[in-house]
């Protein structure tokens, strides 16, 4: 016998008496949307993180970085995903592939910490996000 809390999915136009309203991404991951960005990767350096060439980063700026997060960093210019570290009195970005060296944060105003990643969003195959091109 049937049971209508849970509806047969082979047949979708069976009625289901207490709809599920969804899924509010906001509240699951618990974002603050005033200050919550995605952004694309590009590059391998975190692979060892899990974290692969052209998957989304859900980034919160309103977070305060601290030793062992992985951030994104402002550094001369240009944005760089790695884990900050603190060893002894300095600071250092590290790569989660060995062949990327890690780098020093020093005092210049180049050397921000622009964020810290929070989520991955990747694609399965066959999903609908394109992947960008390598």
């Amino acid at each position: 016998m049937p049971d209508p809390r849970h509806p047969d999915p082979r047949h979708p136009d069976q009625h289901h008496p207490d709809p599920d309203p969804g899924v509010d991404l906001n509240t699951q991951l618990n974002l603050h949307p005033e200050r919550t960005l995605l952004l694309r990767v590009c590059g391998d350096s975190m692979v060892g993180a899990g974290i692969r060439h052209g998957d989304l980063l859900v980034v919160d700026r309103g977070i305060t970085p601290r030793s062992g997060r992985i951030v994104v960093a402002l550094l001369e210019g240009g944005f760089t995903l790695k884990r900050l570290v603190r060893r002894g009195p300095r600071w250092w970005l590290e790569a989660a592939n060995p062949a990327y060296p890690p780098l020093a944060l020093g005092g210049s105003d180049d050397d921000r910490l622009w964020g810290v990643a929070l989520h991955v969003i990747r694609s399965l195959p066959g999903g609908r996000w394109p992947r960008p091109q390598s």
